[in-house]
């Protein structure tokens, strides 16, 4: 339950930073303050949704596009959460296209490196 949680803390940080990393380096990717957090929010449960049906669905039908499945859910994620009034704007498909790789980047990263930092200091702990 402990790992749930912390896997969890840690889609919702990435998610979070992806959004502002990217609201801060993209001129047309726009954050309304007031919706950021249903923003995250729902960046976050589409994420956790998407990913494994995508991953389903390609492996079955498309076995050579595993390898982007990541990109794709972190699209089709951006879209939702851009659909709830606001939230997030993105403007233009070349800033879909950064905005998609950016969060990617930040919640790739993130999801790899912070389980190991925690983790690391929960086994220590244990040994203490």
């Amino acid at each position: 339950m402990i790992r749930f949680l912390i896997r969890t803390a840690i889609s919702l940080v990435t998610a979070a930073l992806g959004l502002l990393i990217a609201s801060w380096i993209l001129p047309d990717f726009h954050i309304e303050w007031g919706g950021f957090l249903v923003a995250t929010l729902v960046f976050t449960i589409a994420q956790a949704v998407l990913g494994p049906f995508i991953f389903n669905v390609a492996r079955q039908h498309a076995s050579a596009v595993l390898g982007g499945i990541g990109l794709v859910s972190t699209f089709v994620a951006l879209l939702i959460a851009s659909l709830f009034p606001g939230g997030i704007t993105i403007d233009g498909w070349v800033t879909w296209i950064l905005a998609t790789l950016t969060v990617w980047i930040v919640t790739a990263l993130g999801t790899w490196l912070l389980p190991l930092i925690f983790l690391k200091e929960k086994v220590k702990g244990a040994k203490a």
